[in-house]
């Protein structure tokens, strides 16, 4: 006995079959890469990243409250391959077998009346005022605004600038 119509049933369930293991082999690639990530390269935009230390090739990172001191970089833009971030920005570059997996775009997040260690090399790194290798202190913070010029010349050695958001950091002497 033949019943009409089996032979659409059979290759309709036959499809759904193919479509079920194409979206688990490729979800389930997706899972083994990002489980290969680390907490810092699965950070979001938004999320802030501690520099615990810091290495032109190899720097050892984790994600912190924005809020914490040692929150030193703001992840302002995520990617998968490598590509150029703003002037005012850092990168961070993750990488398996020779390829990308994370490439992040960092802004400074720096906390006024902290300390930092800056490197040609290995970027903003959050330390006591009291320590030698602190370079600057935070001495003023002003979110809203990108102008230098907020910064008050007598006491202040320096600045940065992240234009967005707008963000002002004056800088002074940590030892002062």
């Amino acid at each position: 006995m033949k019943f009409a119509g089996t032979r659409t049933l059979v290759r309709l369930v036959l499809a759904l079959v193919a479509v079920a293991v194409a979206v688990l082999a490729v979800s389930g690639c997706s899972m083994l890469e990002d489980a290969s990530k680390s907490d810092t390269a699965k950070a979001k935009v938004g999320d802030c990243i501690n520099v615990i230390e810091g290495s032109a090739t190899d720097s050892k990172t984790a994600p912190v409250a924005c809020s914490d001191q040692k929150a030193v970089y703001k992840v302002a833009a995520v990617y998968d391959k490598k590509t150029d971030c703003k002037e005012e920005q850092t990168s961070y570059e993750e990488t398996l077998n020779g390829g990308t997996t994370a490439f992040l775009c960092l802004s400074p997040n720096f906390k006024e009346g902290a300390c930092y260690n800056e490197s040609q090399t290995t970027g903003y790194k959050f330390v006591a005022c009291t320590a030698p290798e602190a370079s600057f202190k935070v001495i003023k913070r002003i979110d809203g605004q990108a102008d230098e010029f907020a910064c008050d010349a007598n006491t202040a050695i320096g600045f940065r600038i992240v234009p967005d958001p707008k963000t002002t950091f004056c800088l002074g002497n940590p030892k002062g």
